[in-house]
């Protein structure tokens, strides 16, 4: 079973089909092809500010090692673990995106496949079980500070004097 991300419009009403149109699932997990295509992959999904920092990354990663003096073993074990990292993050990358755009994740359904999953988003999309997003509220559970000064690592464990 796969975790997958459904991103609306901000103004997108519980149980309106248009708005379900231009809804998109983001699967959660290694994206195999974000792994073997790397920048190709984000510019198909047309991220493209993310397509820019992963070819820099690349682009770094590639120099520094140039400038470490790695033989090309050392250099291709690094390069698969960089490209590992990209393909572990696309699908995060993915969700900022959509967030920067004005699609913030909505739901999250569990599913063994892309059609489950838009079957059931869909579904729980028109039964009106998705909760409408909360308006951000900032430090909402920000804690007061204490009245006292506290001098030391632990002045609660010394007691009073």
């Amino acid at each position: 079973m796969r975790t997958y991300t459904l991103h609306l419009d901000r103004d997108a009403q519980t149980g309106d089909a248009h708005g379900l149109e231009r809804a998109h699932l983001v699967p959660d997990g290694l994206s195999w092809t974000a792994f073997a295509f790397g920048p190709l992959w984000f510019l198909f999904h047309r991220l493209w500010l993310a397509a820019l920092g992963v070819l820099a990354l690349l682009v770094a990663t590639a120099y520094l090692g140039r400038m470490a003096a790695l033989n090309p073993f050392a250099g291709l074990l690094v390069t698969l673990l960089v490209l590992l990292l990209i393909g572990l993050e696309a699908s995060s990358l993915r969700r900022w995106t959509y967030a920067r755009r004005g699609r913030p994740v909505r739901d999250a359904v569990l599913a063994a496949s892309l059609e489950e999953a838009e079957m059931k988003a869909a579904n729980r999309w028109f039964d009106g079980v998705v909760p409408p997003r909360p308006a951000p509220v900032p430090y909402a559970n920000a804690t007061s500070r204490p009245s006292e000064v506290a001098i030391g690592m632990f002045p609660t464990s010394e007691g009073r004097r």
